[in-house]
């Protein structure tokens, strides 16, 4: 195992002295109460926010649940949008689970956010989350004006499972299947449902996300293993990834979908995008929903948010 920052040593110490149920050994539904659980624990209070509201949408399985995070007064100029994807496998997480990082990123990147509860697997599998964040995505857009959001400079991002459904989200943007993405934050993706880079391999099994665990998910999510090559399930399966949206990708060197990350920034850069990449070699999966036991996390959800600051300086849309 390779050289791990103090903090991440005692959070193994701390998980391997709670004896936590494995996820696989739990059903769904329980698994996404110790994941809520765990919460307070391993997070810190969430910053203040100006604005905090709860919305809604006509979804493609029924109605969406949204909120959006803005720290500035709503009857200010339009500000730049980030329409955030939750991680959890695409089975745990909601809006509640990624609060505080959304929060965050709000202030730092002097954004409005909109987080979006998609359905879950196993109860709604592949491509059901896809569909939800797309409508979502799409009607961001459509009611940017009512956001306080200016749709010409409209971000997607989200972490794990969702760093990939921002990444699909991009991709069909790129295509013309959605209104245009400007920006997309990639936080330690999943891009290759096929699980077989070395990183899975090389990952212990108590690490906060294993090998093991890892195709758990994606079994709930793809239950038919013929899907998981489909690009809106895979989006290193895409052909091309020219002409997509500017990216930001987070990995982190103790996690299964490390080697995936880094092979997808590459190919993205290879193939004429700008990308920024960042690689945290001595921390692993999941740690920007550790703020309370992993120190460096607040820094880096500020290098995250300065960089769609930056991205996004001198670009406002001229007043009418």
């Amino acid at each position: 195992m390779r050289a791990l920052h103090p903090d991440v040593l005692r959070l193994i110490a701390m998980t391997r002295a709670a004896q936590i149920a494995p996820l696989d050994a739990l059903p769904p539904a329980e698994a996404r109460r110790n994941y809520a659980l765990r919460r307070d624990l391993v997070q810190p209070p969430p910053p203040p926010i100006a604005v905090r509201r709860e919305l809604t949408m006509p979804g493609p399985g029924g109605e969406l649940r949204l909120r959006l995070y803005r720290n500035a007064a709503e009857d200010g100029p339009p500000l730049p949008g980030l329409v955030y994807f939750h991680g959890g496998g695409w089975v745990l997480g909601d809006l509640d689970s990624h609060e505080g990082l959304c929060r965050q990123l709000a202030r730092v990147a002097g954004c409005v956010v909109l987080s979006v509860d998609y359905r879950l697997a196993p109860e709604h599998p592949f491509p059901a989350a896809v569909e939800d964040v797309a409508a979502a995505f799409r009607w961001a857009a459509a009611e940017a004006g009512t956001l306080g959001i200016d749709p010409s400079r409209l971000a997607v991002g989200g972490d794990s499972a969702g760093g990939n459904l921002a990444a699909v989200v991009a991709q069909m943007a790129r295509d013309g299947a959605l209104p245009p993405c400007d920006f997309q934050l990639l936080i330690y993706p999943a891009t290759d449902l096929a699980a077989d880079t070395p990183s899975y391999a090389r990952v212990p099994e108590d690490m906060p996300l294993s090998g093991r665990i890892m195709r758990w998910f994606i079994n709930q999510y793809t239950p038919d293993p013929a899907l998981r090559a489909d690009p809106r399930a895979s989006p290193a399966r895409a052909v091309s990834l020219a002409g997509a949206a500017p990216a930001l990708v987070l990995t982190c060197g103790e996690d299964p979908l490390c080697d995936e990350g880094r092979a997808y920034a590459d190919r993205l850069e290879a193939e004429g995008v700008a990308v920024t990449a960042l690689h945290l070699a001595d921390q692993v999966h999941g740690i920007l929903t550790m703020g309370r036991l992993i120190s460096a996390v607040s820094g880096v959800v500020d290098f995250c948010g300065a960089t769609l600051r930056q991205h996004w300086a001198g670009k406002e849309t001229p007043a009418a």
